[in-house]
This record gives C-alpha cells, structure tokens and sequence, in this order.
C-alpha cells in the first residue's frame, strides 16, 4: 500500500500548452501529474471521472505528464502517443485509452490505439521516431519538480495530495458542501 502524502502547497499555474477538460473559469480546479503506466494513476483516472460526471461544468481538470520511466518502461512511450494523438486533435481520446487498456501498453498497442482512434497511423509512427513530443513531455516533468512532484500521480486541489488513496474523499472535502449531483 503507497504511503500518502497531504501537504499545503501553491498550485502551479495554468500554461498555454495545458490539456484541459472543462472550463478554466470553473470553481474547481484540479491539476494531475501522472504516469500511463503507474497503477496508482490509473485507479486515480476512475475516480477523476467520477468528479468529472458529479461536478459537471463547476470542475476543470488539467492533465501532465510525470512519466516513472525507470519503474515503468512504456511510460514515456504512451505519454509520446498521447501527445502525438493530440497533435492530431484526439488527445484526451487516446488519454482515456491509455488508463482503460493500461495493462497493454507495448509498441503494438500504442499502433493500434492510434488506428482505432481514425489517427494518421504514420504520422504517429514519425512522431514517436523522431520524439516531436519529447520537449512537451519534459516541459511537464520539469513544472512537476518545481513544485515538488517526486511522483506520480500528484495533485494539486490547492494542496499536493501523492497517491490515489482517498482522492475522491480529500477532493470532495476541499470542495465542502457544494457537491451534490
């Protein structure tokens, strides 16, 4: 069981380059640092829906990459893929089904996402050869260590809260009352 960290701590601030579902003007604000491959983020990536249906158009989330490639070897390689996706407008398509297949991440299942999702296969192929998205990846890493990420997933709701243990329970009770359906 992952030990769990709640700390005070700034949230960073939103940049242009941000994947974002929901409105920045919304409410509530809820940005993750996290890894295709880790566990932890993928039981985290349920409960984010659940927030997202419960919430609706009061909760904005914003998603960074924090590969653990060393722990997780496709890590980097399904972060590339996400944003190679997104190069071509389906981003948060290939997001969602990364978390919902996450136990099949090789080279081959990353090429086969990218044509289930109507994606220019070759493009992507490119991509990845060429890592067009590696800056971009490391653009969020480097935003993780400065504001101490040391792994994922992390959030900031106005805290820093390491691990999916009670996410929905902490996230819910820094937004107080005001959560009904």
């Amino acid at each position: 069981m992952c030990n769990q960290k709640i700390e005070a701590q700034v949230t960073p601030p939103l940049r242009p380059a941000d994947h974002v579902r929901g409105a920045v003007t919304a409410p509530y604000l809820l940005i993750e640092y996290a890894d295709f491959q880790c566990p932890q983020s993928g039981k985290a990536y349920a409960t984010i829906k659940s927030l997202q249906a419960r919430l609706g158009a009061r909760f904005c989330f914003v998603f960074r990459h924090f590969p653990q490639s060393l722990r997780y070897p496709q890590a980097k390689k399904a972060a590339e893929t996400a944003e190679a996706a997104g190069a071509q407008g389906k981003f948060w398509e290939m997001h969602d089904l990364l978390f919902e297949q996450q136990q099949s991440l090789t080279d081959g299942d990353l090429i086969a996402y990218a044509d289930q999702l109507g994606l220019n296969v070759e493009r992507v192929l490119q991509d990845l050869t060429d890592h067009v998205h590696e800056p971009r990846i490391q653009a969020d890493i480097d935003s993780g260590y400065q504001y101490g990420v040391e792994r994922a997933p992390t959030f900031f709701i106005g805290i820093r809260h390491q691990g999916s243990e009670n996410l929905e329970s902490v996230v819910l009770e820094m937004l107080g009352a005001d959560v009904g359906p």
